[in-house]
């Protein structure tokens, strides 16, 4: 009831922030930018478009759907991309607003941008609290997951001897980031090799909580890994860190917007994102969690006022940057919100097991992904007997246009698949049957 009534307030604060913001672009731009753009820069004809079909009807085969979906994307007809998970393509309407929002930026640029889009922020934030599951003051907007990671994991005192643990799944900027802390700093890292593709949550709670100690300061927890697309238990490995006192770090930047979850029920302090993957934000757009009574004890990367120490504001000193790319976050979220996060998560699993089930019966094909919903969402990972990686990556991007790209960690070796919500199942048969045709040769 509490947590219902936090938003409820937080509903009404942004409404009224956002409605300032929109008057001030108003008069900013001389009446040029009317404010029903800015509070809805779909037109009646693509609303329309999406509100053809019901609101909880089940659209997760229903090609008819995605393809109004995918008509949204400006997309390359040559090449069938299907490596969404390094960076997506953001709908046309966002990149619309993106340039709008260099328009009025440019017309003025030290006012404009400091007097009038900067104002966009705090609407901005209470719009990504709310799609987060948390409170707007937990909420700095960064560029990437791995800024924000970082900034947690330099700004947070530690001492020598201190015990971090980590895998060595983890994204390898987040591993480099905690070797030189080992360095400089003489705390002592304990990694977990997990052993992947899983689906006993047993295993992977254990290996966590196998390598605590009392000297466990921090655990990290990557949610969803990039180079497989295994879905940990990350709440679970957090409530057994919780146990030991130790705080957690989740690195959320291939779970956000692709699979449902809430970060106030995840037990975690602190967590990073990446929104211009599976969100299809503008490119290098990002967040930064702390939970808030933690935002006074971390260090920004970035020299903050001292008033702001306990402020989540304190973390988006980063001088000049682009308030278009950062506004048309707006769009992103609402272009998202008219899928909704179900129906997402719900397609992009169906795809994944499309694709996956088909190739899963060509010799010489191996899955290093896990099947079921709980373990795995919209990545997977195949290997085909007889070629190298790169050689088949090669092969499906010069041969049949197919961008896609290569892992190579550990026994996570293989090529990535990861569609996208403008995906459809004929771009994926086209994959099957260039690895069916490459397995013959």
């Amino acid at each position: 009831m509490a947590f219902f009534c936090i938003f409820i307030y937080m509903k009404t604060e942004f409404l009224l922030s956002r409605r300032n913001f929109i008057n001030s672009l108003s008069i900013a731009t001389g009446g040029l930018l009317t404010p029903a753009f800015l509070n809805d820069i779909y037109s009646e004809d693509e609303l329309q478009i999406l509100e053809e079909f019901g609101a909880t009807e089940d659209l997760t085969k229903n090609e008819a759907y995605w393809k109004k979906i995918k008509s949204f994307f400006e997309l390359d007809q040559e090449i069938i991309n299907l490596n969404n998970g390094g960076v997506a393509p953001s709908p046309s309407p966002v990149m619309e607003a993106v340039i709008k929002y260099n328009q009025i930026a440019n017309k003025i640029p030290s006012y404009n941008l400091y007097r009038v889009l900067n104002k966009g922020r705090e609407p901005l934030r209470f719009k990504l609290a709310e799609l987060a599951g948390c409170l707007p003051e937990e909420i700095a907007i960064n560029r990437n997951a791995t800024e924000a990671l970082e900034t947690v994991i330099f700004g947070l005192s530690l001492n020598k001897g201190d015990e971090v643990v980590l895998s060595r799944q983890d994204y390898q900027s987040m591993q480099n980031a905690w070797k030189q802390r080992e360095k400089r700093d003489g705390i002592v890292l304990k990694w977990v090799d997990l052993n992947l593709p899983s689906e006993d949550k047993s295993y992977l709670i254990n290996a966590y909580k196998n390598a605590f100690t009392n000297k466990t300061k921090i655990v990290q927890i990557t949610h969803l890994i990039n180079w497989n697309g295994q879905i940990l238990p990350a709440k679970e490995i957090a409530v057994e860190a919780k146990k030991i006192g130790a705080e957690v770090i989740l690195d959320a930047a291939h779970s956000f917007a692709q699979i449902p979850f809430s970060f106030s029920e995840m037990n975690i302090d602190y967590a990073g994102v990446s929104l211009h993957k599976w969100l299809s934000a503008p490119f290098g757009t990002g967040f930064l969690y702390i939970e808030k009574d933690k935002i006074k004890k971390v260090y920004p990367l970035f020299a903050a006022p001292d008033d702001e120490e306990d402020k989540i504001t304190k973390f988006e000193h980063l001088g000049t940057r682009s308030f278009a790319i950062e506004q048309a976050i707006n769009e992103a979220i609402d272009f998202h919100l008219k899928i909704g996060i179900e129906r997402k998560s719900a397609r992009l699993f169906y795809l994944k097991n499309y694709w996956v089930k088909k190739l899963s019966k060509i010799q010489g094909v191996k899955i290093l992904t896990p099947n079921s919903k709980e373990f795995s969402a919209g990545i997977a990972l195949f290997t085909l007997e007889g070629f190298e990686h790169a050689t088949l990556l090669n092969k499906l991007y010069l041969k049949y246009h197919i961008h896609a790209t290569m892992i190579n960690l550990g026994n996570l070796q293989g090529v990535r698949i990861s569609p996208n919500v403008y995906t459809l199942k004929k771009d994926l048969d086209l994959l099957v049957d260039a690895v069916k045709e490459l397995s013959k040769a």
